[in-house]
Formats: structure tokens, C-alpha cells, sequence
């Protein structure tokens, strides 16, 4: 089904594009700090948070920001080609989708230990690539001189959600690892272990703070305290204290909707001339309303998957956290196929492809 729904030249409205790209600036930029202070608030204002509300962003996420956020990867890379979407385009990213997913999803079942490795790998090397094309994009970073730069930046953005709730939470990181591999084997859990040894994480700990200190003062040299490097700092810095403070599955709820998926949101926006026009406008509630059209279609089908998934698991998840555990296993299989695409798409916006060191 073609879309010929377009009503922005990109090449002769420059201007336009670049009041989108603005308003997403400012959205971006207030609906993370939002985030950070409201994970920091909860925990300040209340003694403990019962593991049931903690689990209420992941939950809201099915249907909000979430989930829909990598429903319209059919639909991204023909605009930002600028070209028409094809019934061989749809065909393409459908045998993409299902090639990757179904191997994996064989991984959960025959080695769940090693999938759940493999999911936090991938996560950290998705996540840091988001919020690397919001620091060029949204944030106008300029001292990102070289690819190097960027994998360094991608490794500390992506490596907060993952590696800093490994070394302040362990037991919790452990429950949630232990959740997703006893939905297939209860016993495959113990592989994991070592990983929160306190040598472990001590040398994750140290490791991980001389690299983000190294990234954040690398920048600082090349640029000065700057508008974007203070926002990059600030933002850095504040997931720390996130990812530190708060309970690593209320933390990473919050980030995942409210971070993550509504950067890459309002990336998808940015290469929909029609969103993008909304967007140049102040409009945020046509563009957002034209995404969730366009989203619709493929969050029902991947609810669908989640049906697929519970299929595949050995016992009926019972409890609110291995229900979320089911769908933490369902958003793995599909990340996989979401990271290609998005790779695409960094490679056609020339993301890793800057002047050289």
C-alpha cells in the first residue's frame, strides 16, 4: 500500500524541518528530565515502593510509548528515502521480522540463560544508539568528531540502564534475570550468578564510572562547557542518580517509555513529512495522532506475538512479575529486528559517519 500521504519536500523546506526538529528538541528534552525527577521523587517521598506498582510503567507501556514505538519500522526507512511504500518494502521488513524473531525465540526456549545475555547486550547497544542520534539530532552535539566519539557515548548511554541497576540493586537485577529464565527453565538461572558476585560488580563499577567521567571530560575538551555538552552532562549525571536510587524495574519502566521509545517516537516523526509538519506547527497532538494510526496495526499484531510467546513457555505465568517477565521475553524477540532497522536508518542519515577523528 503506497504512502502518498506526503505534504513536506524535505529538500525545499528546510526551514520547516528544522522547527520540527526544534519542537522535538524541547519535548525531548522535557520529557527526560521529567523522567529523572519523577523516579528520584517517588523514592524520596515514599519509605518503599510495593514491587506491584513498580511494574505499572512496564505494564502501561504495552499500550502507551512502549510497544508502538517500533510498530511503524515498515514504514521509516522508505521515508526517510524519501521513496513510496511497497507491498515488496512491507514483504521485506515482514521476512526480516520473522527470520530474526523465530531464531530467537528458539534461543529462549534451548538456552534462556544465554538469551537473557544477549538481551541486555543488545538493549545496551540499542538504547545507547537512540539516545546517540538525540544528542546529534535534538541536542545539536558538535564534538562528536569521529565514529570513535559516538561508540564511546553509545557504550555510556546505553550501559546506564543496564550495567549501573547491576551494581546498585543486584538482588533485584538477579529476581528480574531469574523471572525471564524461569518462565523456560527454573534451573538455568544459576548460570548467571557470577555476574552478581560483588568482585564482579565492583570491577563492572569502577570500570563503567572511569568511562563515563572519560566520555563526559573527552567532551568537555573538545567543545567547553557548552549548551549541548551541559545537557549531555546533565542528562548523564541524572540517569546515574536514576539508575542508582530508584528500584531498577520502576527506573526502567519509566525510562523505557518515557526515554527511549518517545525519542525514537519523535524520530520517526522527524521522516514523516506529515508529522513533521504537525510538528513545525506546535501540533504535537495531530503528529502524535498520525503515529498511533500508523502504530496500530503492528502493536495489535505484536500483542499478538505476546500470545505466541505464553505458547512457548513451559507453566502459565501466575504472578504480576512473571506476567511481566512474559512480556519482557516478547519485547527481546522482537528488539532484535527493531535494531536492524534502526541501524538502517542510522546508516542512511550518515549517524556513524562523521569527519574524522
Amino acid at each position: 500500500m503506497p504512502d502518498n500521504t506526503t505534504s513536506i519536500d524535505r529538500g525545499a523546506s528546510a526551514e520547516t524541518w528544522d522547527r520540527a526538529r526544534r519542537w522535538a528538541s524541547v519535548v525531548s528534552l522535557a520529557a527526560g528530565t521529567t523522567t529523572i525527577l519523577v523516579g528520584l521523587a517517588i523514592v524520596l517521598i515514599a519509605e518503599s515502593v510495593p514491587l506491584s506498582l513498580q511494574y505499572l510503567p512496564l505494564l502501561v507501556s504495552v499500550l502507551v510509548l512502549g510497544l508502538p514505538h517500533g510498530a511503524v519500522d515498515h514504514l521509516v526507512l522508505p521515508r526517510a528515502r524519501e521513496e513510496a511504500v511497497t507491498r515488496r518494502s512491507l514483504v521485506a521488513i515482514g521476512v526480516l521480522y520473522f527470520a530474526i524473531s523465530t531464531a530467537y525465540a528458539v534461543l529462549w526456549v534451548l538456552a534462556p540463560a544465554a538469551a537473557f545475555v544477549l538481551f541486555i547486550l543488545v538493549t545496551l547497544f540499542h538504547w545507547g544508539q537512540g539516545d546517540v542520534y538525540a544528542l546529534v539530532e535534538l541536542t545539536g552535539v558538535d564534538y562528536f568528531e569521529g565514529a570513535g566519539s559516538r561508540v564511546l557515548t553509545l557504550f555510556v548511554r546505553g550501559g546506564l540502564p543496564m550495567l549501573v541497576p547491576l551494581v546498585a540493586f543486584p538482588e533485584q537485577y538477579a529476581f528480574v534475570a531469574g523471572t525471564l529464565v524461569g518462565l523456560f527453565d527454573p534451573a538455568a538461572a544459576a548460570a548467571l550468578e557470577p555476574a552478581f558476585q560483588p568482585s564482579v560488580r565492583l570491577a563492572v563499577g569502577i570500570g563503567f564510572g572511569v568511562l563515563v567521567v572519560a566520555t563526559l571530560g573527552r567532551g568537555l575538551v573538545r567543545s567547553g562547557p557548552t549548551g549541548p555538552w551541559l545537557i549531555d552532562a546533565g542528562e548523564t549525571l541524572g540517569l546515574v542518580a536514576l539508575f542508582a536510587l530508584v528500584p531498577p524495574v520502576l527506573a526502567i519502566g519509566l525510562y523505557f517509555c518515557f526515554w527511549h521509545s518517545l525519542r525514537h517516537i519523535l524520530r520517526t516523526m522527524l521522516v514523516d513529512d506529515r508529522a513533521a509538519s504537525a510538528l513545525s506547527r506546535g501540533a504535537l497532538g495531530e503528529a502524535s495522532r498520525r503515529f498511533a494510526r500508523d502504530a496500530a496495526p503492528l502493536t495489535g499484531g505484536a500483542i499478538v506475538v505476546l500470545g505466541g510467546v505464553a505458547l512457548l513457555v513451559p507453566r502459565t505465568p501466575a504472578t504480576v512479575p512473571d506476567i511481566v517477565a512474559l512480556y519482557l521475553v516478547t519485547i527481546a524477540i522482537l528488539t532484535l529486528p527493531h535494531v536492524v532497522v534502526v541501524t538502517a536508518l542510522d546508516r542512511e542519515q550518515g549517524l556513524w559517519s562523521p569527519r574524522a577523528e
